[in-house]
């Protein structure tokens, strides 16, 4: 009787129609072995008719081997809901089935454990990701998500990484090198980095085409931390050996993208060299940007003074270059010198960068006439972020500057900055004041005049109105 049985759901299950069969074909050749023997026992012709039966019993005995071995009409394990045992290094079965070789293991408690975003190096051959995955599952890693970035080298893979709490990122480092990466960088995530890459990079796409001062806060999001600089068109970098081709370059950690009015936007990241795909989905959103021109969103607020005047406080941009240049016609020596810090000069140059989306957002405080008469600035300054204001004389201390520095405060918060800065005199002590009264923690840095007042941005909520008598110009 044949010993053939498949195993399903861990238990060996035996065919009884094979066996019947098998059963049917033992009594019909002990059958035939008996008449034979009784005919060549009573008659002439026995010796033709044991060669006869020889040959029955061999095609009784093919019949029986092609039985045996015929394909099943049975459906595949993978179909039936069970999965192959999974075989050690010493070809003991595992503790658990199918997945990865190892031993069971529960599922991660999010609370003991720790997020992980981890790039390496492989060599491009076969075997050599299932060897890194291998060797994480062995320390009880979750690979949340993966990303590969062929090279001419290699190829870089990214993981998002869930690991036990007490496993370090050093003993990660070394397990991912001992198993063949090289070039490994590693550093904590959050619950954003869950978002997977199209979705991420689809918000990204969307904030960049609603609002164009959003282009650097996106090229941050998608690189990580980096630092991103706007150089002008009239700029040396801009106009020299620096400038970037019209479809961008990259080389290692610093990437250089041109912009439609001729200017390069740089993005350098020291600590992590670029890939090809990072280049190609920041270009893509550069390209979007310029495609779409320029573009601030378009709502209004209206405001009322305590004296009861009305204003309009919005966005503004290069279209307000020549309203925001009225404005600082009007202004007096003594306030243009407290925001430049000094005699100014070429205004529709400071203007046209000031209010260009491309280096940062700005908000204007506007009469039911029209007239602009204060102007707000958040200017993204590498790493940093500033800000800045000017309001004309007849509108200062009453409220206008601190409700726009309020705001520009939120929009900080807003694009994940983590301090803002104001540069002023010593002597301004109303912008001093407006600072103060946005409810958070500041530090201040005196230099032969010229004051720095850094607002730390994850203490306590901002004021977003604070009181009159704290607005003023700057």
């Amino acid at each position: 009787m044949s010993d053939v049985t498949r195993v399903k759901h861990g238990r060996p299950t035996h065919h009884w129609r094979r066996d019947l069969v098998e059963l049917a074909a033992l009594f019909t050749a002990v059958a035939v072995a008996d008449a034979v023997a009784n005919m060549i026992g009573h008659g002439p012709d026995g010796p033709a008719l044991l060669v006869i039966s020889a040959v029955v019993l061999v095609a009784t005995a093919g019949f029986h081997v092609w039985w045996s071995r015929r394909p099943s009409h049975a459906p595949p394990v993978a179909d039936t809901g069970a999965r192959p045992l999974v075989l050690d290094q010493d070809g003991t079965a595992a503790g658990r089935q199918g997945g990865a070789a190892g031993s069971a293991a529960a599922p991660l408690d999010p609370a003991q454990s720790a997020l992980w975003r981890m790039r390496t190096t492989v060599r491009d051959q076969p075997g050599s990701l299932a060897s890194l995955c291998t060797a994480l599952a062995r320390l009880r890693v979750d690979i949340l998500s993966l990303q590969t970035h062929p090279l001419a080298e290699g190829t870089v893979d990214e993981f998002l990484l869930r690991a036990p709490q007490e496993v370090p990122a050093a003993e990660l480092s070394r397990v991912v090198a001992r198993a063949g990466g090289s070039s490994t960088w590693i550093e904590r995530a959050d619950a954003h980095d869950l978002v997977d890459a199209p979705t991420r990079i689809l918000g990204l796409a969307t904030r960049t085409a609603l609002d164009a001062a959003e282009l650097p806060l996106a090229l941050r999001q998608l690189l990580g931390r980096c630092t991103i600089r706007s150089l002008p068109a009239a700029s040396p970098a801009a106009d020299g050996g620096d400038a970037a081709p019209v479809e961008g370059a990259f080389d290692d950690t610093v990437m250089r993208l041109r912009t439609p009015e001729g200017g390069v936007i740089t993005v350098e990241r020291p600590y992590l060299p670029f890939t090809p795909t990072e280049f190609a989905r920041a270009r893509a959103l550069v390209e979007l940007d310029a495609r779409l021109g320029p573009r601030v969103p378009s709502s209004l607020d209206v405001l009322t003074l305590p004296e009861g005047n009305e204003i309009t406080v919005r966005r503004a941009d290069v279209s307000d270059v020549a309203a925001s240049k009225a404005m600082h016609e009007r202004c007096s020596q003594r306030t243009l010198s407290m925001r430049y810090h000094g005699p100014v000069q070429d205004a529709d140059r400071y203007l046209n960068h000031l209010l260009s989306p491309r280096f940062g957002r700005t908000v204007a405080a506007q009469t039911a006439s029209g007239r602009i008469v204060a102007l707000g600035h958040l200017l993204w300054d590498g790493d940093e972020t500033e800000i800045a204001l000017l309001v004309e004389d007849g509108w200062q201390r009453r409220g206008v500057g601190s409700e726009l520095l309020g705001r520009l405060v939120a929009m900080a918060i807003e694009a994940g900055c983590e301090s803002v800065y104001a540069v002023t005199q010593a002597s301004n002590t109303g912008m001093v004041a407006a600072m103060r009264g946005l409810g958070l923690p500041l530090d201040y840095q005196i230099e032969e005049g010229t004051l720095v007042i850094t607002a730390r941005l994850d203490a306590t909520p901002v004021v977003s109105r604070p009181a009159p008598e704290q607005a003023e110009h700057h």
